[in-house]
């Protein structure tokens, strides 16, 4: 069966539909350019995902900490807290970068890597990255000022014919309307969904989750 997961979660209710629906893993954004941003500012920057990532965990939910290019401090700090599944890093780390990162969260959670996917080149190096799970990702138009959760699809032909490292998981523009088509066009083993969810940009809708789920579940 797909594995599916719902990012961008910013509150427990959504985070419950979620869970319950059958969502795999539940994504929190610590990116404040982003409108799903839920890291707080001050000396209790963490309270918010240490809340929602409880909660979640108390439902049987694994959790995911979305970063992009993190300050050290922050990856350290996140993986010190010993709720989260894996942090998945967005930005422009390099494999180098990546695997100092790795090492700083000692262990206690998985490294995952979101790639931006426009063309064929960007899918040379996938064994390069020491990641335990690869999350391809459409590529941002230029007037865009987040690198994902953008609402926009890479075409999925390029994936034809080509061997992944491990486990992975596609991204970039999916919705109800398309996502069966994206895993019978990519044998993706898992789906991920930020603003295919959403009626209202970085607002998720209840009804959205639970049809997006199952439509992943009966693919």
């Amino acid at each position: 069966m797909t594995g599916v997961k719902i990012c961008g979660l910013r509150d427990t209710s959504h985070v419950r539909i979620a869970a319950e629906a059958g969502a795999d893993w539940v994504g929190f954004v610590l990116y404040e350019p982003s409108p799903r941003n839920i890291l707080a500012s001050g000396p209790h920057a963490l309270e918010p995902l240490v809340d929602l990532a409880e909660f979640a965990q108390g439902l049987g939910t694994a959790c995911v900490a979305l970063m992009v290019d993190p300050h050290p401090e922050l990856v350290e700090s996140v993986a010190a807290l010993g709720l989260l599944n894996a942090i998945q890093l967005h930005g422009s780390e390099t494999p180098d970068q990546l695997g100092h990162l790795g090492r700083l969260a000692g262990g206690r959670c998985e490294m995952w890597k979101a790639l931006r996917i426009k063309d064929e080149d960007d899918l040379e190096a996938l064994e390069a990255w020491p990641v335990d799970r690869l999350l391809l990702d459409a590529a941002p138009s230029v007037s865009s000022t987040i690198p994902g959760g953008n609402g926009e699809p890479f075409d999925w032909g390029l994936l034809d014919g080509v061997e992944m490292p491990g486990p992975w998981l596609l991204a970039g523009g999916l919705t109800l309307d398309n996502v069966v088509a994206a895993i019978a066009a990519t044998g993706a083993p898992a789906v991920d969904v930020s603003s295919g969810v959403e009626r209202v940009r970085g607002v998720k809708d209840e009804d959205m989750i639970r049809a997006f789920i199952d439509a992943v579940k009966l693919a």
